[in-house]
């Protein structure tokens, strides 16, 4: 037995910073939603977060930067279930077949529809907020695309059309269905599994 003396790791504070910020993210995110973006202030977020407001704008310019942050928390976590959902095991009918099953919950649910179209509304008197959602959006596309070229290559599959329109082919309906469901959660997003197998034909199918 040794009488070593344990010394409590040191939270720097670049990491107190980290750790502030992604709790501001996850307040803001959450009363973004369920209460929409005009009526979630600063104020409201640095108090149910437990900061104070100085908080909030050494870590975020203002609101629109901080929803923007939100926003990509909300994207990362789409494209991440995306991917793990055609890493995983078996070829690429049960990929589909477990695409659409991550669908029903995972894409295009209605309230992260409403803020991005309420948010999205602001880039007509902003022009951060348009080159930001256009930055994004074109990021999101390359991830599906560069998605797209593994799954083709891993399925030696030909494409009916470029991998970077396919891309851009299934964003717009991913945002599409979101758009409809944000008015009728009944919609179907199956039908985006549907649209995918029809675009990743394996070859005996073309």
């Amino acid at each position: 037995m040794t009488n070593e003396t344990v010394v409590p790791e040191r939270v720097t504070r670049a990491q107190r910073q980290a750790q502030t910020r992604g709790r501001l993210i996850d307040v803001a995110r959450s009363m973004f939603l369920d209460d929409g973006y005009a009526a979630t202030s600063l104020d409201k977020v640095a108090v149910r977060a437990g900061f104070s407001k100085g908080a909030v704008y050494s870590n975020f310019a203002g609101k629109e930067e901080l929803c923007m942050a939100v926003l990509d928390a909300i994207h990362g976590d789409q494209i991440n279930g995306v991917v793990e959902v055609f890493s995983g095991p078996g070829g690429l009918s049960d990929h589909i077949e477990a695409f659409a099953l991550w669908a029903r919950d995972g894409l295009s649910q209605p309230r992260w529809t409403a803020l991005e179209t309420e948010f999205g509304a602001i880039a007509r008197h902003s022009t951060w907020v348009a080159d930001s959602l256009r930055t994004r959006h074109r990021e999101i596309r390359a991830a599906i695309e560069h998605l797209i070229r593994e799954v083709s290559a891993a399925e030696d599959l030909r494409l009916p059309m470029p991998a970077d329109r396919a891309a851009t082919a299934l964003l717009s309906m991913g945002i599409g269905l979101g758009a409809l469901r944000s008015i009728d959660h009944d919609v179907d997003v199956t039908v985006f599994a549907e649209a995918m197998r029809a675009l990743l034909r394996e070859p005996q199918d073309i």
